[in-house]
């Protein structure tokens, strides 16, 4: 059961780098907004092609729109944090309890 327990355990720290990475593209899509960035930079075109499907899903549900703040990137990354609370901690115990 140990190789059942090393899996759940490498499984939740690759799923906890990807989210905290995810969550720092988010952040600097948010940050790169204040500013007109240049629409045909490759990091620019980067963070939007990564950012928009997710944030557009979360826009069409947010009972705020029109006021000019776009408050999809902090609904995302409360997200993110959810399941870095609850989906990592929960394979990491379950890990532990299998090994």
């Amino acid at each position: 059961m140990f190789v059942f327990s090393n899996l759940l355990m490498a499984l939740a720290t690759v799923i906890n780098i990807a989210l905290t990475i995810y969550m720092w593209i988010v952040i600097a899509r948010a940050v790169i907004s204040w500013v007109s960035p240049n629409p045909y930079n490759p990091i620019v075109q980067f963070l939007y092609r990564s950012t928009e499907p997710v944030l557009w899903r979360v826009r069409r549900y947010l009972p705020i729109r029109g006021i000019g703040i776009d408050f999809s990137p902090i609904v995302v990354i409360l997200a993110i944090y959810f399941l870095k609370l609850f989906l990592v901690r929960t394979l990491i115990q379950v890990a532990y309890r299998w090994g």
